[in-house]
């Protein structure tokens, strides 16, 4: 086993509370990313991944000591499978009458296709919020079209924790979990060609040239793009935890991946436009 599969054989906690159950790969590009928020008797699972993750997922549920029965909520940003195809495999496992599904009533249409019986409750009918028994809350921010139409992002006051599904999102084969910057990536004007060729810092692949690409494909345009960061940079973020990537932490690089992300024209369907069309 090589030293970094055995660094991310545990869960990791990444703020008060809440711990990272995904896992690491290094056959694969694309990882996902799992949280699981215990506050005193009750957790809530967000993302809980695809079927193919939920038995490494679920080991690491249990690593952190949790019962699985206290789980209430299982959040999810939008219905693809890589966060919703477990949702059967959960709903078999966990017993707990409050056990429910939470998302945008739009997103909870298609989830009910992964052949679940579990109830759904809709974040727009809970004033956008869920509130611990303990009083801690969870925001729930609407993101539209970024990448489905009712994608929302999840913020945790008491952390300053931004779950943001697929927005700060990459693919990397050196992948870890958090992306630290170095100043020269602040300083860089190459970040956005594909690939490092021209890395001051001899890295084989370019944290923000991923992050660039994985948004222009997933993303359906720069005005849906703007729209959602022009919510987020609003909110008193200390760490990003995204669905898919590496985790963004601290105000100097969240703060400049916003500022490179706005820069950007060519995001989704603005791919097949002039620039002075979009």
């Amino acid at each position: 086993m090589n030293n970094k599969r055995s660094k991310y054989q545990q869960p990791i906690e990444i703020a008060q509370g809440i711990h990272w159950v995904g896992f690491y790969d290094d056959e694969y590009f694309l990882h996902c990313n799992p949280f699981l928020i215990i506050e005193g008797e009750e957790a809530v699972l967000i993302d809980g991944g695809s079927r193919n993750d939920f038995s490494t997922v679920m080991l690491k549920i249990l690593q952190t000591g949790v019962n699985p029965n206290n789980i209430k909520k299982l959040i999810y940003h939008h219905y693809d499978p890589d966060l919703c195809g477990s949702i059967p495999d959960f709903e078999e496992l966990i017993d707990n009458e409050e056990l429910k599904i939470l998302s945008h009533e739009d997103n909870n249409l298609f989830i009910k296709y992964y052949g679940t019986n579990l109830k759904t409750e809709c974040i727009e009918k809970n004033e956008f919020q869920f509130q611990f028994s303990t009083g801690r809350k969870l925001k729930f921010i609407m993101t539209p079209y970024c990448h489905s139409s009712a994608s929302f992002v999840t913020f945790d006051e008491k952390t300053g924790t931004l779950f943001s599904s697929d927005l700060f999102g990459s693919t990397a084969k050196e992948w870890d979990l958090f992306a630290d910057l170095e100043e020269a990536c602040h300083t860089c004007s190459d970040y956005s060609l594909p690939g490092s060729i021209n890395c001051k810092l001899g890295k084989k692949e370019c944290p923000i040239s991923k992050i660039l690409l994985f948004h222009q494909k997933i993303m359906t345009s720069k005005k849906a793009l703007n729209f959602a960061l022009d919510r987020i940079k609003k909110l008193p973020i200390k760490t990003i935890a995204s669905q898919h990537g590496s985790l963004i932490r601290g105000s100097k690089d969240i703060e400049f991946i916003i500022n490179v992300l706005k820069t950007e024209k060519k995001i989704g369907i603005d791919q097949f436009f002039e620039d002075d069309q979009i």
